[in-house]
């Protein structure tokens, strides 16, 4: 059986890996270990994905949804549902590095059909996924690239290719956009099928070549007649693009780095980790699983526990997880969507192509309050049937005195590592009340009453904000 170290180091990778998991789920990969875990993770083909059928035939909105709630929904239901956890926290991450928004695109089913692009290749080669992306009609839109023609280009594309999505600011001229730009022209959305009479169709990518300038173009020290697979090409092998990337990574995977406008003139908090990912990246030619791989088998990743600021995204998904009540079909995938977007994460609609800022902006006094009264909600009802699991597994521990009962509930939400202000605070309701006891039906009735509101302190608690 696995020990609480082992559990605890897998808890950190399931919260970071995935959206977190219950501690019967910790104990099972624990016992199968933590790097056969990180592998399967690493190959999210062995499982099988998310039952579309299912859930359309409960849900059929969703399917060629109009609005952004249902798409946003859409999402939820799979990062709550998945069996592939690290797939779907790719497609958060790729989401977040290449921000594209509902504000302008203005086409709900586009952002998901990027999403699920996302899910399909986020996995694969870096280079692979920069030409998905530019190929992809959202981004098109987005960014403009539907009106970047031979002659007239239109350089936001360009730009944001190289500031936000690759190298980083300070990595390439004025000219290197403009020479990116003219490469990327031709590349744009096809004409659009009638939606009457047969239903939506979705945009499609199309490549129209008297419109691409196939002049001579100089990008980044490279001469020639160079389209946009060109441009690629020679950004996924510039150093800078390697740094870029790690640093990414990093501070969505293991702990909250400065903002990335800064980080032309603010160094990485651990440069030697930022090292590893970006040998790991030149070793592979940018393989996105093999720096995964690397990262989380790396003594950095483990020894960051609770270093990061929870996004609205993980701390809705993770306390849904735990509390057990999303685990299937029903009403309330919108409310958990909207929920996301209160707390400061409208999910396909970031604020801007800069994207969300994390860490400690993700909390202000407004969002903290909806964070904190979303969680102990959650987690202090003990009707629902993941805290009713927690309830039954310290019943079966007998008599709890208060030392035992805060560590046996801290131990079933996470494990969760807390300061001791907090630990003593936890304490002083506990010892408030004596010892669990379950022998007579008042005392099972008060000592669930108890475990409802000691979990709920939990996730009420600085602490819990943390992943």
């Amino acid at each position: 059986m696995a020990n609480r170290e082992d559990i605890a180091l897998m808890g950190h990778l399931m919260r970071r890996a995935g959206f977190g998991a219950t501690h019967d789920e910790l104990q099972e990969r624990a016992e199968q270990g933590y790097e056969a875990t990180v592998e399967a993770l690493l190959n999210p083909e062995r499982f099988e994905p998310v039952d579309t059928e299912l859930l359309y035939r409960f849900m059929p909105g969703y399917e060629g949804a109009l609005g952004p709630p249902l798409n946003q929904a859409d999402w939820v239901y799979r990062m709550v549902n998945t069996e592939r956890p690290l797939e779907e926290k790719m497609a958060l991450f790729w989401h977040q590095l290449f921000a594209t928004g509902n504000s302008k695109v203005d086409n709900p089913p586009e952002l998901t059909q990027q999403i699920a692009m996302f899910r399909s290749v986020g996995l694969g080669k870096f280079s692979d996924i920069l030409v998905e992306l530019a190929r992809n009609p959202a981004m098109i839109f987005w960014l403009d690239n539907n009106g970047n023609h031979r002659g007239a280009i239109n350089e936001n594309w360009g730009r944001e290719l190289l500031e936000l999505f690759s190298m980083g600011v300070g990595n390439y001229s004025e000219d290197d956009i403009k020479e990116a730009s003219r490469a990327f022209t031709g590349w744009t959305i096809g004409p659009k099928i009638p939606r009457n009479p047969l239903g939506r169709f979705y945009w499609s990518f199309e490549y129209r070549p008297e419109d691409h300038d196939d002049g001579e173009k100089t990008f980044l020290g490279h001469t020639g007649n160079l389209d946009g697979q060109d441009i690629v090409d020679i950004v996924v092998n510039q150093p800078a693009t390697a740094r870029f990337l790690s640093r990414h990574l990093y501070n969505f995977f293991v702990a909250d780095e400065p903002q990335v406008p800064s980080w032309n003139i603010t160094p990485p908090n651990d440069p030697d980790a930022i090292d590893q990912l970006i040998a790991a990246y030149d070793e592979s030619d940018g393989d996105i699983r093999a720096m995964l791989r690397v990262m989380f088998n790396s003594d950095f990743f483990k020894q960051a526990r609770f270093s990061r600021v929870k996004s609205p995204a993980e701390l809705v998904v993770s306390t849904v997880k735990l509390a057990g009540n999303y685990d299937a079909p029903r009403p309330g995938f919108n409310a958990l969507a909207f929920e996301c977007a209160y707390q400061g994460q409208e999910l396909l609609n970031p604020p801007s192509v800069e994207s969300w800022h994390t860490g400690s902006e993700w909390i202000d006094g407004g969002a903290l309050v909806r964070r904190v009264n979303f969680a102990a909600g959650l987690l202090g009802d003990v009707s629902l049937p993941g805290v009713r699991s927690m309830v039954e597994n310290l019943r079966g521990r007998g008599a709890l005195g208060p030392e035992e009962l805060v560590d046996a509930c801290l131990e079933l939400v996470g494990p969760l590592e807390i300061s001791d202000g907090t630990r003593a605070e936890l304490l002083d309701e506990a010892r408030g009340h004596g010892a669990l006891r379950w022998d007579a039906e008042a005392d099972v009735a008060e000592s669930e009453r108890r475990v409802g509101v000691m979990l709920a302190l939990i996730a009420a608690s600085r602490d819990f904000q943390f992943a």
